[in-house]
């Protein structure tokens, strides 16, 4: 019985990987993206590297764009240009927009860069809620502006904000979901303005995901059962597959999907707003 049940899941694991295999991403010639040093802004790279494109990315640590930079540069033969900077800093922000108009060629904007916090709002004293409006909300509004004039010149180009699951919870930071939750308001609103060109907006709402993100901010991954974590390499594959479809909203695997109806569902509301008012549940729940 219990070899049977096994078996079950392993075909239908098989049988979703399938269909995300199905649909082929689409090409883009360069694509620029933020917080690219680590996580899924590193995964992109290497994905997006592999299918010819040519890179620039941006992250605050130098030394590690310049290894993978070289890494891309040796195994796939493409131009990788290398980008420092702390979009917790306005001038930052601006310098990098500035990149970005002057960049005509660039047909993919990935808006990835962001972090976990470590205090919470009523506690925070050091300035970090501030600064995570600038990486999340300020930094992607500016940067997206900044790319989409050279693409609607050539009715292409997309661009994806990475924001995350927690944009639907009441559980995951006063900020964190905040400013995730305006990522995902963002980039529906936007491709409905952008409806009639042949440019693609994507809201990436990924859970769980194997990178170092967590331990950054402070968050004890053995206290999150196994099987709601994704690898970063199949998170990205879905994303950019997804551009070849119409759905702006794109919420990688079945039980984050599961887990944002049930987030925001009107007949788990009391258990989830009660959920929110416990310190460990909070702590968890940080994604």
């Amino acid at each position: 019985m219990q070899l049977s049940k096994k078996s079950g899941n392993i075909r239908k694991k098989l049988a979703e990987r399938k269909r995300e295999l199905a649909v082929k991403p689409a090409l883009y010639r360069k694509a620029l993206i933020t917080g690219a040093s680590a996580g899924l802004g590193e995964e992109y790279a290497k994905q997006l590297a592999a299918g010819g494109a040519d890179l620039i990315m941006v992250a605050r640590r130098e030394d590690r764009l310049e290894k993978l930079a070289s890494e891309l540069k040796a195994k796939y033969g493409i131009e990788v240009e290398v980008f420092p900077a702390d979009l917790s800093l306005e001038e930052n922000i601006n310098r990098l927009a500035e990149k970005i108009k002057a960049t005509e060629d660039l047909d993919l904007l990935i808006n990835n860069a962001g972090f976990g916090g470590r205090n919470d709002f009523v506690r925070d004293d050091s300035g970090e809620a501030e600064q995570m409006i600038r990486v999340h909300v300020v930094a992607p509004t500016v940067l997206t502006r900044a790319a989409l004039g050279a693409m609607l010149k050539r009715n292409r180009g997309a661009i994806i904000n990475v924001s995350s699951v927690a944009a639907f919870s009441p559980l995951s930071g006063s900020l964190y979901s905040s400013t995730k939750a305006f990522l995902v308001m963002f980039s529906e609103n936007l491709q409905n303005e952008l409806y009639d060109t042949g440019i693609k907006i994507q809201a990436l709402c990924p859970g769980f995901t194997h990178t170092e993100f967590h331990q950054l901010a402070g968050i004890d991954k053995e206290n999150i059962p196994g099987f709601l974590w994704m690898k970063a390499d199949r998170v990205v594959r879905i994303s950019l597959r997804a551009l070849a479809r119409k759905k702006v909203i794109i919420i990688p695997g079945k039980r984050n999907k599961v887990l944002s109806f049930f987030l925001r569902c009107p007949l788990t509301f009391r258990l989830v707003s009660w959920a929110g008012r416990q310190k460990k549940i909070r702590e968890i729940a940080k994604i």
